[in-house]
């Protein structure tokens, strides 16, 4: 079985504003995947061409809750994150038509 090497779009307000500026886009990447197989997996699913990529491991982070049996801490698992930067005129359209 192949893995799957793009997990989902990354929508935050920084994501958004790279978008709007530069032309990057942001996925959440299989842990495992290198800069060539970004490219091609986003190549194919959507059509466009890519300039370049960027990846970087976010690391984990510790969280607490505050229950009534006290305080539960637990963490949140790191992930591979890609910035992908598209050639001039192509554009991703996550959306749709809501």
């Amino acid at each position: 079985m192949a893995k799957q090497i793009l997990v989902k779009p990354l929508i935050t307000e920084k994501a958004d504003l790279l978008t709007e500026d530069l032309g990057k886009y942001v996925f959440v990447v299989n842990k495992n995947a290198n800069k060539v197989e970004v490219r091609g997996a986003v190549e194919k699913m959507y059509n466009v061409k890519v300039a370049s990529v960027n990846t970087m491991i976010m690391p984990g982070k510790t969280k607490n809750r505050n229950t009534r049996s006290g305080v539960l801490r637990g963490t949140v698992s790191g992930f591979k994150k890609a910035v992908v930067t598209l050639k001039d005129g192509e554009e991703i359209d996550f959306f749709g038509e809501l």
